[in-house]
């Protein structure tokens, strides 16, 4: 009966869709969901409507309320101006719209533009695409109101999305994100404004990219290093996206003169045709600058994704072989060098503060804590250590905080991740390593060896559609109900419920709070001896993320790899305890 009511609603929800103000194609494609024998495309694509999450408005381009298209982007836009002008009411707000390199992005962006200038609200809209850190930093420069990054990321080329973000320059946090909401969901399709007021439409581009690299020169620790070795010798690619706007010319203005580019990458495609997954948490994206720089004698290879909030590293290890660094390990030598170099050049005064994730590792938090510079823990999403930068503004310095999915952000200018200030700053990293004879890859055993060894492993269980959403759910309540008692055969001594904000002692059944600024549906469980892992549903992809980490003896640097070994065969138990 529930699947009979479900394809009724959906079915209901489809017709709607063909009447008045839908173009024939929309219509065109609806009618053939209607008419299919398999109705599952037209329950994916009618279910529920694209709601905001860790990263925004995301979804699969094509037709249906649970899809990235001109009408739902058009009522999503109405709906936030609406919020906008109750939000501002006694002045004309003013937003900045930018895009990336995906298929619809620039019709998605203009559709933007138009439907805020018609609601009378001014828009200052990017020539073409510019990275998501840019248009964050555009808001605050220009001090506009709000602003929307028509992008999805690191998603697969099927997708597009829409992150909206707030007069700080950061993405929308409570209660913005619900208020948006619940004007999008008043508004219907006969309500949306897409006739332009071109009189309140700029479009802006040089002048901003020169203000947004002077800024990300902000970033930089010690330029002395970087003169002594500007010629590093650097291979990038921006994954067909964003970056290659910026970054190959913001690594310049740092000093660094031995850049080379993927030349087959640089082109702007939303197809993505060089790679499988235009994500540089895969490896397989990395090929083909790897490939050039063992060609040209590369000492580390870059690259962005293609909105370029992100970045990836790749080093040579002690026999010479390239190594991909993991998210973890990338904002391990961030954390360590900004701190220690700081330290030395007497930066550090004494107020300054760090942030990471609740997922990344904790031995980050162990560095900062060592050193004496505070760090906060927030919820996954740039969001909400944008959050804590501004809520610590004017009192406390920030320099630096990130995440394990490939994002940092070194400088207070931008409220995202950055990747251009984060490329540089890498750089610099790798230059005083070689300044200092070694290299990243020894710089990372040695903050082992400092710190301790610690290795995770993040599993994505892809679980798509509707059917997908209710396992996922499922799944949750399962963990939440009976939370695990052991680990790969370690006790679990405490289970964190960030939804609940409850923690639980498992020995005594103590129940104690969580002291966090709001709810989110993550738990998290850690075992007498080091272990931790974090479960939550990805609030962007169709997946639920379970994030593990676990530590290992490493008594010297040549116990790495068997450091690893013993790391690995824990996590598979681990994995195993699971069931995933």
């Amino acid at each position: 009966m529930a699947n009979d009511e479900l394809l009724k609603e959906c079915t209901a929800k489809a017709q709607a869709w063909l009447g008045e103000g839908f173009d024939e194609e929309t219509k065109a494609a609806v009618q053939a969901m209607l008419d299919a024998e398999d109705k599952t495309p037209l329950i994916d694509a009618f279910y529920q409507n694209l709601e905001f999450g860790t990263g925004g408005l995301r979804g699969i381009m094509g037709p249906g309320t649970n899809r990235m298209n001109k009408y739902v982007v058009g009522m999503a836009t109405q709906g936030f101006a609406n919020y906008i002008n109750k939000a501002f009411p006694d002045i004309t707000p003013a937003v900045v719209v930018g895009h990336d390199c995906r298929n619809n992005g620039r019709m998605f962006a203009e559709t933007v533009a138009n439907i805020f200038s018609a609601n009378g609200i001014k828009v200052y809209l990017f020539e073409s695409l510019r990275p998501t850190p840019e248009i964050s930093f555009a808001i605050r420069q220009l001090k506009a109101q709000a602003g929307v990054n028509v992008t999805a990321s690191h998603n697969p080329k099927e997708y597009n999305g829409y992150k909206a973000y707030w007069d700080d320059g950061a993405q929308v946090l409570s209660p913005h994100d619900t208020g948006i909401i619940e004007e999008v969901n008043k508004v219907t399709i006969d309500q949306v404004k897409f006739e332009p007021n071109n009189d309140l439409i700029e479009i802006i581009g040089g002048e901003m990219d020169w203000d947004y690299i002077q800024a990300v020169k902000e970033a930089m620790v010690d330029q002395e290093v970087i003169n002594r070795q500007k010629d590093l010798n650097i291979v990038y690619s921006p994954l067909h996206g964003t970056g290659r706007v910026i970054i190959p010319e913001a690594l310049r203005s740092w000093g660094f003169q031995n850049i080379h580019v993927v030349k087959d990458q640089m082109v702007v495609d939303g197809n993505f045709p060089t790679v499988v997954s235009p994500n540089p948490e895969n490896s397989e994206a990395m090929t083909m600058g790897m490939n050039l720089g063992e060609k040209v004698g590369a000492d580390l290879v870059i690259a962005s994704d293609p909105d370029a909030d992100r970045l990836a590293i790749v080093c040579r290890d002690d026999k010479g072989k390239w190594m991909i660094l993991n998210g973890n390990q990338t904002a391990m030598m961030f954390y360590w060098y900004i701190i220690t170099n700081k330290k030395k050049l007497g930066q550090l005064k004494g107020n300054e503060f760090m942030v990471k994730t609740i997922v990344t590792s904790e031995l980050i938090a162990k560095i900062a804590k060592k050193n004496d510079v505070e760090i906060f823990d927030e919820y996954t999403g740039f969001k909400w250590i944008a959050y804590r930068i501004r809520i610590n503004e004017g009192v406390k310095k920030y320099i630096g905080g990130g995440e394990e999915s490939f994002g940092f952000l070194p400088f207070d200018k931008v409220r995202d991740k950055d990747s251009p200030a984060s490329i540089c700053l890498i750089c610099e990293i790798a230059a005083w390593a070689k300044d200092n004879g070694m290299t990243l890859y020894d710089l990372l055993l040695q903050i082992y060896l400092d710190y301790g060894f610690q290795k995770e492993k993040a599993v994505s269980v892809v679980k798509p559609g509707k059917s997908g959403a209710d396992e996922i759910k499922a799944m949750m309540e399962n963990f939440r109900s009976n939370p695990p008692k052991e680990l790969g055969g370690s006790k679990v001594t405490v289970a964190k419920d960030f939804k609940t904000l409850k923690q639980t002692c498992m020995a005594t059944g103590n129940v104690s709070d969580i002291d966090m600024p709001a709810t989110s549906n993550v738990l998290q469980y850690f075992t007498e001896d080091g272990v931790k892992v974090s479960v939550r549903p990805s609030g962007t992809e169709p997946k639920i993320k379970f994030y593990c980490e676990v530590p290992a003896e490493m008594p010297t640097k040549a116990d790495y790899a068997a450091a690893c070994a013993a790391a690995d065969e824990k996590l598979a138990k681990i994995c195993a305890s699971l069931g995933i």
